[in-house]
């Protein structure tokens, strides 16, 4: 598990029409290691909220999966 250290987000443009795809790529421990996300944009929606709420927020890299600890709940 590495913690995140800072996201980018991205948005690509798909075929003349379509929807675009957004990426959310994750640095991890300052540069220990990198992966990237492809949400739809309603879960892009949500994780940039719960990553704004949290006071930090862990990836998993062997199971994909993005935890957020201290929530701020209002």
């Amino acid at each position: 598990m590495r913690q995140v250290a800072h996201v980018q987000g991205s948005w690509t443009a798909q075929e003349r029409g379509a929807p675009g795809a957004f990426t959310l790529q994750l640095l991890l421990d300052h540069g220990a290691g990198e992966d990237d996300l492809r949400p739809t944009a309603q879960d892009a929606q949500v994780l940039l909220t719960l990553l704004k709420q949290s006071e930090q927020a862990f990836f998993d890299l062997d199971r994909k999966v993005l935890m957020f600890g201290s929530l701020t709940l209002q």
